[in-house]
């Protein structure tokens, strides 16, 4: 059923719609005009009108990212698809990119609408394309600003250089692990293949012949490019990188620890890797031999939800409807999700490098973590709107046949519905997976 749903239409996407980059672009670009504009007011006047229109331009920009983010939730909550949700997710954070400030703060999400989300179900090659040549991740590791040594650009700036940024993440990172069967050569070769990626805010993705380094470059002993630059090039070697067996051994690993367990069984590995192999990066054919794998199916206790997947969770076991959000909110939001979620340890959007969240479980469950969780689980069922379910259906419903009795019992014995749905979401077993 679920590998059914996957390889279907995205309804969720359908239903609950999140614009493309350029809507984030747009903020970024207005507020970047205005505060030109404040350095040129001649006038206290038009000094005035200058600052209101910076934080106007705020303003919007919040209730939008507000807004991207009750969509995220409400996908969680009411979408059929959840292994799609969490896939999502997953890929998102695989190939971090972001922006810390500005209109362009919470772009990830656009970012993760336009090259992440389309491919989850489809081959990795395509995935690791669209995420290196999307402007979000060209300027998060400053790609654009990379130029050849030997380049056109090169003579002209005297002060530009290489940038090893992207080379050095995709290599370690995207495609063949930390541990991969690379070199150092390698991650320069691979950055001066890389030289020529750049993107123009108002336009997008472009390839810049004339930053590019001329001649070919060696990447994991394999030569790509010749005295003319071309994208095509870049594509190749990324092809071939999605191709490696270390990537998909690599890539098996990453998705064995995020849906089964901090330390996967080898044989799932092993044949996760196999099928990711045999179909040339085949993402949902590697996601079935998880699902179907007997190690798969073990009655040990799930990984620890990271804090998205834990609220995201709770809101659907509650059954909300869009109504019980206040998306048009922006204050309403952040009180409600953005800041229970930074106290939890997973501030949206903002992992502290491209490698993105943590996946231990030691990581999600300190003291300040944890009482970060049961704070927001006894006080949420209070703040959303609607009608509550009765706590002593609801662990059932929340927890199915892992509900323990002593949850059972203390959701019964609250004296109020939101404090005994409360129990249930800060219980130990609606932690895990």
């Amino acid at each position: 059923m679920m590998l059914a749903l996957l390889s279907g239409p995205d309804r969720a996407a359908e239903r609950f719609a999140i614009p493309g980059f350029q809507v984030a672009v747009a903020n970024h670009l207005a507020r970047r005009d205005a505060r030109k504009a404040l350095r040129r007011a001649a006038t206290e006047a038009e000094r005035m009108a200058a600052r209101k229109r910076v934080r106007g331009i705020g303003r919007k920009a919040g209730r939008e990212a507000a807004g991207w983010l009750a969509q995220t939730l409400l996908r969680r909550a009411l979408g059929e698809d959840g292994l799609r949700e969490r896939l999502a997710a997953f890929w998102a954070d695989h190939f971090t990119a972001l922006e810390r400030g500005g209109p362009l703060r919470y772009a990830h999400v656009l970012y993760a609408e336009e090259a992440i989300r389309p491919h989850v179900a489809g081959r990795f090659s395509d995935m690791l394309r669209a995420a290196a040549t999307h402007p979000l991740m060209l300027r998060y590791l400053d790609q654009a600003r990379s130029m050849g040594p030997n380049s056109e650009a090169a003579s002209r700036r005297p002060g530009g250089g290489l940038n090893e940024n992207l080379a050095r993440e995709m290599l370690e990172l995207h495609t063949l692990g930390v541990a991969g069967p690379y070199t150092q050569g390698d991650v320069r070769e691979l950055a001066k293949l890389l030289t020529g990626l750049s993107y123009g805010l108002k336009g997008g993705f472009r390839f810049r012949p004339d930053w590019a380094e001329p001649g070919a470059e060696t990447v994991l002993s394999v030569s790509y490019g010749g005295a003319r630059a071309r994208l095509g090039d870049i594509l190749a070697a990324l092809d071939d990188l999605a191709r490696h067996p270390a990537t998909a051994a690599h890539v098996a690993r990453k998705l064995a620890v995020h849906f089964v367990s901090d330390s996967p069984d080898a044989g799932l590995v092993g044949a996760m890797t196999g099928r990711y192999l045999a179909t040339d990066g085949d993402l949902a054919e590697v996601c079935g031999e998880m699902l179907t794998h007997p190690a798969a199916r073990a009655d040990a206790p799930g990984n620890v939800k990271q804090p998205m997947d834990f609220v995201g969770s709770a809101l659907r076991a509650l059954g909300i409807v869009p109504a019980h959000l206040p998306a048009g909110n922006a204050r309403k939001m952040r009180r409600l999700f953005d800041l229970p979620l930074t106290l939890m340890g997973q501030p949206r959007g903002q992992p502290a490098g491209p490698d993105g969240w943590s996946e231990s479980d030691a990581d999600w469950i300190t003291p300040q973590r944890l009482a970060a969780r049961v704070g927001w689980a006894m006080t949420a069922p209070f703040a959303l709107r609607g009608v509550l379910p009765d706590p002593r259906d609801f662990a059932g419903t929340a927890l199915g046949r892992m509900a323990p009795e002593t949850v059972r019992f203390a959701a019964a014995a609250a004296e109020t519905r939101p404090e005994g749905v409360g129990v249930v979401l800060a219980s130990p077993a609606f932690q895990r997976h």
